[in-house]
């Protein structure tokens, strides 16, 4: 499962309804690629449409898909946003991580 934080879901309704998505209906895709400075970098997309292999959630009113790949990755993740002088934008807190880049955006296991 992937949670999701308050301020994270502000924004992501936010995001949503700017980009033309419906945050009852639609759905944050949330997944894992190769790349990154520490191996692997985190995706996060909104999608209307979910494939057969995709895990699906609702976490804190946001619906959340996952292809199967990726979800070994992401099981017991925090989604979270963060606005301030750093400007960081949503940061993924993953405790299977062993390993993080300075910039947060990738990790290692």
């Amino acid at each position: 499962m992937i949670q999701v934080s308050e301020t994270a879901k502000q924004r992501v309704i936010s995001l949503m309804t700017e980009e033309g998505y419906d945050a009852t209906k639609d759905y944050v895709r949330v997944g894992v690629k190769s790349g990154g400075c520490s191996g692997l970098s985190y995706e996060l997309n909104f999608d209307d449409t979910i494939a057969e292999s995709d895990k699906v959630f609702e976490d804190n009113a946001v619906r959340i898909i996952v292809d199967k790949k990726s979800f070994l990755y992401l099981v017991g993740t925090v989604l979270e946003y963060s606005g301030g002088l750093n400007g960081k934008g949503f940061v993924f807190n993953n405790p299977n991580a062993q390993r993080t880049c300075g910039c947060g955006e990738s990790f290692s296991l």
